[in-house]
């Protein structure tokens, strides 16, 4: 059984089925989700339900209309901040209860200016040479069960 508690924040996702997908994890995780931007999809979509599948009443979504509202709300919590630009690997990183973890949008990631802005926090998942990224629900879950198995 889990138990800690974390945030996920998708900025501006693009994908429903990787949202969905995300909705699931965090259903089962425990985890609560913010949305925070322009989505590229309608949380009506019918790919986004699906992908979620019956888990959507166990979820706690909060939608956001900029990152600016959600630091606000939580001023005294830890955000890190999921880039393929970083060096800082995630499993260098002791991640406690109540922690926010930022994810950009599949295309394109978080804004530069947000990154150097927090660079201390901006934290990668390894991957071999010469390769993009990772899927966006994929690293969600890689990040939140390494928080979650240092927690436990």
């Amino acid at each position: 059984m889990i138990k800690s508690k974390f945030n996920i924040v998708l900025y501006e996702p693009e994908i429903p089925q990787n949202t969905g997908n995300i909705a699931r994890l965090c259903a089962c995780s425990g985890a609560d989700l913010f949305l925070v931007g322009k989505l590229g999809f309608s949380l009506s979509d019918k790919y986004l339900k699906r992908a979620g599948l019956d888990y959507w009443n166990s979820v706690n979504i909060h939608k956001y209309n900029n990152l600016d509202e959600l630091f606000n709300e939580f001023p005294n919590s830890v955000f890190y901040y999921l880039t393929t630009k970083s060096t800082n690997v995630y499993t260098d990183y002791k991640f406690k209860e109540g922690d926010f973890f930022v994810f950009g949008p599949e295309t394109r990631g978080l804004p530069e200016d947000l990154l150097k802005k927090y660079w201390d926090n901006a934290i990668t998942i390894p991957m071999a040479e010469g390769q993009r990224s990772l899927n966006l629900s994929n690293s969600v879950a890689i990040v939140l069960y390494e928080a979650i198995r240092q927690n436990g």
